[in-house]
């Protein structure tokens, strides 16, 4: 396949950038660099071992789009490009309405203008807002969610139903949980700009000494230390599910299918710092803070139907995944 990966420079774009190559697929990124930095595409060239073509726009840019897909041949898009920190989000609702639905509706467009019908869709486990039980399958209702990040993929998935209805697309949306990890090569991970808004990127930082120490928000949830929990993915692992999905769509009957992307086992915050710590031979520093706006007690998946029909499982450890992700740390710091 011709695939367009956009936001492909970014922490999930990149590492399924490199699953898809090894599959055999052709791949374009776009992406805008907005939270991610150009050094990445040398290291996935590095860590592929071939060029691998770049155009720098927005995907905003509707006619810059439509004619990327159509010079490119492209038949598949794997659509990233997207603001993704719950927090933020909440302090920056504007933003991530703007970027991420006028985003996803601009590249709609040039899709249908170009004629590419295949499209997945990184979608999110805060579509379900606060569930009533975990672990949540796909069948669950879609709740009110707690912050706008949520609001756009809920709003998202109802556009790609609404638009695949018509004949014009057909797509997979991955629900997918919390990703963290690197890549075990040491080569990419999550790399964004300024201070990060997730939890493992700003764990490394802390525990390597370049931030103020880790605030655990929330210790008074109803789980069993008190911290939030969640499904924490390994990158790779995700992005092998968007390899699936993208040859899933090569047989899908329906306009639309909808995976959980999960490990099916829950963490706490103050669980996953004691595993790092452990792993890793080094402490975090880190407070205890009040709840913050947005967040959920507890949500993890259950990803059973994401094996049977699209043939993928989760199948690395947190703990492997704690072990890349201080890798990953390390290789930025001596690099500096």
């Amino acid at each position: 396949m011709n695939i367009l990966v956009t936001g492909g420079a970014g922490f999930i774009g990149s590492h399924t950038v490199v699953e898809l190559l090894a599959a055999g697929h052709d791949v374009v990124i776009v992406d805008n660099f907005d939270n991610s930095d150009h050094s990445v595409v040398a290291r996935l060239e590095k860590l592929c071992g071939k060029t691998i073509k770049l155009i720098e726009a927005d995907i905003r840019d509707t006619e810059k789009i439509e004619s990327t897909l159509r010079q490119n041949n492209i038949d598949t898009v794997l659509h990233f490009a997207a603001l993704k920190a719950v927090g933020e989000s909440v302090q920056k609702p504007l933003a991530y309405y703007q970027n991420n639905i006028t985003g996803l509706l601009s590249l709609l467009q040039a899709m249908k203008s170009a004629k590419v019908t295949n499209l997945v869709f990184s979608s999110s486990c805060t579509v379900y807002g606060d569930p009533d039980q975990v672990p949540i399958d796909e069948s669950a209702p879609l709740k009110k969610t707690t912050n706008p990040y949520g609001e756009t993929k809920q709003m998202a998935e109802r556009i790609i139903s609404d638009v695949a209805a018509t004949g014009d697309i057909r797509a997979v949306m991955l629900r997918y949980f919390n990703p963290i990890g690197a890549h075990p090569s040491g080569l990419i991970g999550e790399l964004p700009n300024g201070t990060p808004n997730c939890l493992v990127p700003y764990m490394t930082q802390a525990a390597a000494g370049l931030r103020d120490p880790l605030t655990v928000f929330g210790t008074d949830y109803d789980t069993p230390d008190g911290s939030g929990v969640r499904d924490y993915i390994h990158v790779v692992d995700l992005a092998k599910a968007h390899v699936k999905a993208a040859e899933y769509l090569m047989k899908q009957k329906e306009p639309t299918s909808i995976f959980n992307i999960g490990t099916g086992k829950g963490v706490s915050v103050l669980e996953l710092i004691s595993i790092f710590e452990e792993v890793n031979q080094i402490s975090v520093p880190h407070t205890l803070g009040p709840r913050r706006p947005g967040d959920v007690p507890m949500i993890y998946a259950s990803a059973e139907k994401a094996e049977t029909e699209l043939g993928w499982k989760a199948e690395t450890t947190v703990q492997q995944a704690l072990v890349d992700a201080w890798r990953w740390q390390q290789s930025l710091q001596q690099e500096a």
